[in-house]
């Protein structure tokens, strides 16, 4: 969503609005939810805190200057919140799979054995995803699922651009190092270039 499709909702929250807040709580909170479960691998956890990302948004909207996407802003709120609660917990951040949030419909066209083979693949990045150090599955959710530019994962991650752009790299070259081995070469390069 832009700026533009936020502000007005923005406004109206300001002026005491709870629904226009509850508008955009439904806008981001998958999300919100993502970036957490990718972080803390637990339901109820990341739950938690995707409702503490909101209402710190809530209490600092006052505070959203529009130098960004608003989405950005959130997303922003959200990783950091996700960084404390695995600091205070004492464990490591590792990445997970992400479920995509809205299911591809199968076209007429399609048959089941394609939908088979590239939900097998799909499962496969998203296993060796899990294997990436650090923040590398982290970018690549960001980039790819969440399609962020590098100036907002920039915003986001307190990176530069180039940073982000380098660490990006790496990380898609170790994924790749990592899918080598189980998928075909031409299957990589399938799905790189579907991204």
């Amino acid at each position: 969503m832009s700026l533009e499709q936020d502000q007005p909702l923005i406004n109206r929250t300001l002026n005491g609005d709870m629904g226009a807040f509850a508008d955009l709580v439904d806008r981001y909170k998958y999300m919100v939810y993502t970036l957490a479960m990718r972080m803390v691998k637990n339901k109820e956890e990341a739950e938690e805190i995707a409702q503490d990302s909101f209402l710190k948004a809530y209490q600092g909207l006052k505070r959203f200057k529009g130098d960004a996407k608003f989405s950005t802003w959130l997303y922003k709120i959200a990783y950091y919140r996700s960084l404390d609660y695995v600091r205070k917990s004492g464990r490591k951040i590792e990445t997970t799979s992400i479920d995509k949030v809205y299911e591809r419909h199968l076209g007429e066209e399609e048959n089941v054995i394609m939908h088979f083979e590239r939900s097998e693949q799909n499962k496969t990045i998203k296993d060796a995803l899990r294997l990436l150090p650090g923040d590398d599955g982290i970018l690549i959710t960001l980039f790819y699922y969440e399609e962020l530019s590098l100036q907002e994962i920039s915003a986001v991650m307190d990176l530069t651009a180039n940073n982000v752009k380098v660490k990006l790299f790496r990380a898609r070259k170790r994924l790749m190092n990592l899918l080598a081995d189980t998928l075909e070469p031409e299957i990589i390069r399938s799905y790189a270039k579907d991204r």
